[in-house]
């Protein structure tokens, strides 16, 4: 070639080595080393070198030793004048990044005096200034306009590069196979059809100047930059995924041969004249070359996708001017040029096998220079991809703040139905059934639903068994009802922050348990709902880690934000849920045992219907229950009524009020509740508070609600208990007023003849009472959310405004998410 001069006797791949801008002296020597035996060679001596210098390079050069090679290795990178003024930063960084590559100096097995040759005269093979570089890529890039989706191409480049990438024990003789097993079938063929009708040309011209400019020893910068020269009207990530296709012709073809030639007879034929047979038999010694090929490759792929996907950014919501897409802009180039490179690299690789057999194969230094081309495209990799995704969260979050808004419109809209409001909130696509029936156990559509009222159960997965439970008990008597009206369906919609935590196999297992015992509907995995619907339950429904129920009419109209409150204190009853529902409940309303106790524990209501004297009592002091009951059965006793106890425990302490029960239940001090049947109690005085919260109603003068404000204060310290006559209440107070009065009961049986038992005892606790009141105490979670922290309460016992602190608390309970207010 005019103006080319080859070194005779060494391989293409070696005359890459001479690289253009290198002083004449640096070419020389270069030379003289692979001429290795020549004595007049040998004895060049560098123009302009101290004789201490020359006498060194004379006695390392003759006979080509392992130091000078590695000498010759190690300046490689041509291009990386990190050190140059001029040269940008982001390029400045990724060569320093790569140096200690590439210092021979530390090569085991160079002498001392190579070690100090190197190293005192690294400059003189780092001549070429890296923005001089950059200078020669931009001059060649000239783009028309045309705006081409190379990313069908792509996925066929992948596609082929990853089924002909094989390891060499998979293509030694016997055991031939492909990974086609393993490889996803990403191409999109109509579109890469139509595509390469108007790119094949331009994509076989590619591929015979690589072929030609390898085998003919053209240096690697040069044919890089006449490929970008040919390509310059294509813009930068259409250059990198033409090379690349063309590559991947020769590339693919190469391991087509290798892998059907043995039992194909036109393969077998070609494969002779690519001595493709021997270069299998002898695959062991090529190993090394064949992992650098194959790393190198994967290296260019993930680079080649990462431009793309810059070129893929839509510029609605990343604007030029962003500076993760402005540093990506000006890294890009060097990039296409390095993944050229990598791809000459590679092709000279095959060339070399099928043209000079496999004993060039054998050598090291052209791995070497595979691994060093590797690293460089994988530290540019890193780069750009901080870059890509600093850019993908920008994308993530406009379109969620859009999607928010869309969500937020369509709430607002009149509907003929509720099919866009489930679909918005559960699953928008029809591709898969998004709902598990838990009475079926199939999955269903939303279509189910449609014109239904519909209650979104809403919780984590740290719903608990006691919740469920009731809620199922609650469930199932609605549906024994023959009133149409009355129906209704749940859906449980799990909330999983998929963003703050990962998906673990054992939180898998957590939903699956959960959503089997659920009898309703239920989403079919947690996957299904989008981060946009979770931001929109906390932010507008005020969810945070208690269960809520949003309740939607026929049509999707949110009927209540939260309907949970009114299923606890009525169940069914409460349909359809609204806020007028609820407030003629509490009109129907008195202060009366049964609004405590009902459906819970029927042997206490037929106590009541006996018309009993009944205690119910709480508390977690295993002394005073001692003493309360027995002075309770004395006085009884002593005024001969008919009297029963039950122990309803505390909203906290589990562990410590099973310790109570078990005491009571041996000492036979009274009739005691288990578990399930606490925690109902306390749950259902809690969401009558709650329910007065709601409806602003909190510091009306209410005497019933006054009441159990006082019943939920006594909880938080002491004993308490409350005594009735049948439904009637006597009285309800604070151990501390309540055992007193009973020790007293000499003071006050006196007054039992004509006042009754009931009148004596009230007023002598209104005695006692009068002198001192005990504090009343309220707590609220600080997470519980808007509308459920009041602004301010009133004391149920004195009715002064309440003082408001901060607590921090920890029962140890196993769940103590069930023990604070909703």
């Amino acid at each position: 070639m005019a103006g080319k001069q080859v070194l005779p006797g060494s391989n293409p791949f070696m005359q890459q080595l001479i690289l253009p801008g290198s002083n004449p002296s640096t070419q020389q020597l270069i030379k003289s080393d692979l001429l290795g035996s020549n004595p007049s060679t040998q004895q060049l001596i560098l123009p302009g070198s101290d004789p201490s210098t020359q006498q060194l390079i004379k006695s390392d050069l003759p006979g080509s030793n392992p130091s000078t090679q590695q000498l010759i290795k190690s300046d490689r990178s041509m291009f990386m004048a990190s050190d140059l003024p001029g040269s940008n930063p982001s390029t400045q960084q990724l060569v320093k990044s790569d140096r200690s590559m590439f210092m021979a100096s530390d090569l085991p097995g160079s002498n001392p005096s190579t070690q100090q040759l190197i190293k005192s005269d690294r400059s003189m093979f780092m001549a070429s200034d890296d923005n001089m570089m950059l200078k020669q890529i931009q001059a060649t890039h000239n783009p028309d306009g045309r705006n081409i989706n190379v990313r069908p191409i792509l996925n066929l480049v992948e596609d082929i590069l990853s089924r002909a990438t094989l390891t060499v024990d998979s293509i030694l003789p016997g055991i031939v196979h492909g990974q086609t097993q393993n490889v996803e079938d990403k191409a999109q063929q109509a579109s890469a059809i139509t595509l390469l009708d108007a790119l094949s040309f331009i994509i076989d011209r590619i591929s015979c100047e690589i072929a030609y400019k390898c085998l003919g020893g053209e240096d690697g910068h040069q044919t890089t930059l006449s490929l970008l020269n040919m390509l310059s009207n294509y813009s930068w990530d259409a250059k990198l995924v033409l090379t690349l296709a063309a590559f991947a012709l020769h590339y693919g073809e190469f391991w087509l041969l290798a892998q059907i030639y043995s039992s194909n007879q036109l393969a077998k034929a070609m494969a002779n004249l690519k001595q493709l047979p021997i270069i299998m038999e002898h695959s062991g010694p090529l190993k090394p070359k064949f992992d650098a090929l194959n790393n190198l490759i994967r290296a260019m792929l993930d680079l080649t996708s990462c431009i793309v996907a810059f070129k893929e950014i839509p510029s609605a919501y990343v604007a030029h001017d962003v500076p993760a897409l402005a540093a990506a802009a000006n890294t890009i180039p060097t990039a296409v040029y390095w993944t050229m490179r990598g791809v000459i690299a590679c092709a000279a690789q095959i060339s070399s096998l099928t043209s000079m057999g496999h004993e060039y194969g054998t050598s090291t230094m052209e791995a070497w220079e595979l691994s060093t081309l590797a690293h460089k495209i994988n530290n540019i990799y890193e780069h750009l991809m901080k870059q890509l995704n600093i850019c993908n969260q920008l994308i993530e979050e406009k379109r969620n703040s859009e999607s928010y808004e869309a969500l937020l419109h369509i709430f607002e809209m009149i509907h003929i139905d509720n099919m866009k409001i489930l679909k918005a909130l559960i699953y928008p696509r029809d591709d898969q059934p998004p709902l598990f029936d838990g009475f079926s156990k199939r999955r269903v559509n939303l279509d189910i639903l449609r014109r239904k009222n519909v209650l979104l159960l809403i919780s984590s997965l740290d719903i608990s068994s006691d919740e469920l439970s009731i809620l199922e008990q609650i469930y199932n008597e609605s549906r024994q009802g023959t009133r149409l009206d009355n129906l209704y369906e749940v859906v449980w919609i799990p909330i999983v922050d998929r963003t703050a935590q990962p998906w673990t196999d054992q939180r898998q297992k957590q939903f699956e348990s959960l959503q089997s015992t659920m009898p309703w509907y239920t989403v079919h995995h947690p996957s299904l709902i989008d981060q946009v619907v979770i931001r929109f339950v906390k932010e507008r429904w005020h969810f945070r880690n208690k269960p809520i129920l949003v309740v939607l009419d026929p049509l999707g109209r949110v009927v209540s934000p939260n309907a949970i409150h009114m299923m606890w204190i009525w169940g069914s009853n409460a349909f359809p849920f609204t806020s007028l529902r609820e407030e003629i409940l509490w009109k129907e309303e008195t202060w009366k045992l049964e609004l405590l106790v009902n459906g819970i524990d029927q042997t206490v209501l037929n106590w009541i219907r006996d018309e009993k004297y009944i205690f119910v009592y709480g508390g977690d002091d295993i002394e005073w229950i001692r003493r309360f009951t027995a002075t309770a059965r004395s006085v009884a006793q002593s005024a001969s009524i008919p009297l029963e106890m039950v122990y309803v425990g505390k909203s906290r302490n589990k562990e410590q009020v099973r310790k109570i029960i078990t005491t009571i239940t041996n000492e036979k001090l009274s009739h005691t509740w288990q578990d399930l049947m606490i925690w109902f109690f306390w749950t259902r005085l809690e969401s009558m508070l709650f329910s007065k919260i709601q409806l602003g109603r909190i510091d009306d003068h209410d005497p019933m609600m006054q009441e159990i404000k006082k019943l939920l204060s006594y909880d938080k310290s002491g004993g308490w208990a409350v005594l009735s006559r049948g439904a009637a209440v006597v009285v309800n107070g604070h151990g501390t007023k309540v055992t007193p009065t009973l020790l007293e009961y000499d003071l006050w049986k006196e007054n039992i003849a004509t006042k009754g038992f009931d009148r004596s005892f009230k007023d002598h606790y209104d005695m006692l009472h009068g002198t001192e009141h005990p504090c009343s105490r309220f707590e609220f979670l600080s997470t519980a959310g808007t509308g459920r922290i009041p602004e301010g309460m009133k004391c149920p016992e004195c009715l002064r405004a309440m003082e408001k602190y901060i607590t921090f608390c920890c029962c140890h309970d196993e769940n103590p998410s069930t023990a604070a207010f909703y």
